[in-house]
């Protein structure tokens, strides 16, 4: 945005998940994280919501600088991505997949800077030509417990990360230790798009695509900062959007 180097904060738009009424409310409700808007604001942008009203899309954009995906407790419905019939585990939210489809594209399409995180990272994969994998035990060998055990406070596994990318330069390490809290992954790497890091059992666990300002996924939720890196990319991708 024009504004956006007068402003000391960069305003991030952070997408929001939806329920059914019950629990907190007899209707149905948003609701993020704590952690998601406190890592923002600790990195130095200013955190803003966002609800799923796909056709405000770029309205919502007119007034971010940045665009960060959050992940949730479902998951992209194949027909986004031409993946064939719903795996039996697979679960979906249509709006909030319209939504984060319609803002991620508008936003990659203005150049503004985009952080996908967990399910936000596979969102973005498909946003940017990819295909998921719906389904990592029925799919990967012998593969690493990505729906971790043990607290999301704590590292699940570790990633290898590719010498020569973004994230690699962010966090100033081959290897990182990370939380994980996931089904589904990332599968066909489209054309623009490089693999950044992966889990042990090949699974991919970050994807950037070099061709935008800052276009980054992780499979992990760096805003539990279970890794030194972790607030090195939230601030990573502050800055990005911080930039003239």
């Amino acid at each position: 945005m024009s504004e956006s180097s007068a402003r000391s904060r960069p305003r991030i738009g952070v997408t929001l998940d939806r329920e059914e009424g019950g629990g907190y409310s007899g209707m149905p409700w948003y609701a993020a994280r704590e952690n998601y808007f406190a890592a923002i604001a600790a990195a130095g942008g200013l955190p803003v919501a966002l609800p799923h009203e796909p056709e405000l899309a770029a309205a919502y954009l007119d007034e971010l600088d940045g665009l960060v995906v959050t992940g949730g407790a479902f998951d992209v419905d194949p027909s986004w991505y031409g993946g064939g019939a719903r795996h039996q585990a697979t679960t979906t939210k249509q709006r909030r997949t319209a939504f984060e489809f319609a803002v991620t594209r508008g936003a990659l399409d203005r150049d503004l800077a985009v952080l996908g995180i967990c399910g936000g990272q596979q969102l973005l994969h498909v946003v940017l030509g990819g295909t998921l994998i719906q389904h990592i035990p029925d799919t990967v060998p012998d593969a690493l417990a990505h729906e971790q055990p043990n607290p999301r406070t704590e590292p699940g596994h570790t990633v290898e990360v590719a010498t020569g990318t973004r994230l690699h330069a962010i966090a100033g390490a081959p290897r990182l230790e990370v939380n994980s809290a996931h089904h589904q992954a990332a599968d066909r790497v489209p054309a623009g798009v490089v693999v950044s890091a992966r889990a042990s059992d090949g699974v991919i666990e970050a994807i950037e695509a070099p061709g935008h300002r800052f276009a980054l996924g992780v499979q992990w939720h760096p805003e539990y900062a279970v890794s030194p890196a972790d607030p090195l990319i939230l601030r990573a991708f502050v800055e990005a959007a911080r930039a003239p």
